[in-house]
């Protein structure tokens, strides 16, 4: 199979990586971000995986003009009122819900959360690659 007919997806902890961009003190440009998974790895579909709050609908409509289909998560705040929106799981229940679908994974994230998916992903010949926001952060699982 040829590189450039490949159906690659991309699967982004949106949180994760918004985190680890802000930790190196970065501003990620998103839409060059979005070429970038085109170019470099044959993204066809990159979903970004996102608590959903009502304020944010500019941030929102910005992602999905450059190139993202949004998968939104109900949050919920903590005792302190800090926003919590664990997309973990429904990052796994689509990337195994496309498996089909796609050649390759691009897996967006430093959580060891998701080690069994890219283990599962790997041993099935269907990892492209996974790029860690913030290499000082990244789980040794992923390193792996």
């Amino acid at each position: 199979m040829k590189e450039q007919s490949l159906q690659n997806y991309a699967f982004i902890d949106g949180q994760n990586l918004n985190l680890g961009v802000r930790e190196l003190s970065w501003h990620l440009d998103y839409k060059k971000f979005r070429v970038y998974l085109r170019e470099k790895y044959k993204v066809d579909k990159a979903y970004y995986f996102i608590g959903y709050l009502d304020e944010n609908r500019n941030l929102y409509k910005f992602l999905q003009e450059a190139g993202y289909i949004l998968i939104f998560k109900p949050i919920v705040r903590d005792g302190e009122g800090r926003v919590k929106g664990n997309v973990d799981a429904d990052l796994v229940l689509q990337a195994t819900i496309d498996c089909k679908s796609y050649d390759k994974a691009v897996l967006v994230s430093s959580d060891g959360d998701f080690y069994s998916l890219v283990k599962y992903l790997y041993e099935h010949g269907k990892l492209r690659a996974v790029i860690s926001p913030y290499v000082k952060t990244c789980s040794v699982l992923l390193k792996k």
